[in-house]
């Protein structure tokens, strides 16, 4: 069953972000993962919620999220998203 990572990144070093966005691509295909949703407008329509950057990963499961969510290859790049953004980023399994 599939394993989905959701973000909602606020960006705050665009610069930065962008070195990100270059290199991020690779290691989520390496791992099996893909775009189900890459940034866009979004409208909250319940709640407080008001998303800034929603992004949706898709793997062929959570232990394959995880795998690449701890992986050298992201973990080296980690701090570029950290470091040009703030969010929340959370797994799902989905049954």
């Amino acid at each position: 069953m599939p394993g989905y990572l959701i973000a909602d990144i606020e960006v705050t070093n665009q610069d930065m972000f962008d070195e990100y966005r270059k290199v991020v691509p690779a290691t989520i295909e390496k791992y099996g993962g893909e775009y189900i949703i890459r940034g866009g407008a979004a409208e909250a329509l319940e709640g407080d919620w008001n998303p800034n950057r929603v992004v949706v990963l898709k793997f062929e499961s959570l232990e394959r999220a995880k795998e690449w969510y701890n992986s050298d290859e992201y973990q080296s790049i980690l701090s570029l998203r950290t470091g040009a953004s703030n969010g929340n980023v959370i797994m799902v399994d989905a049954p």
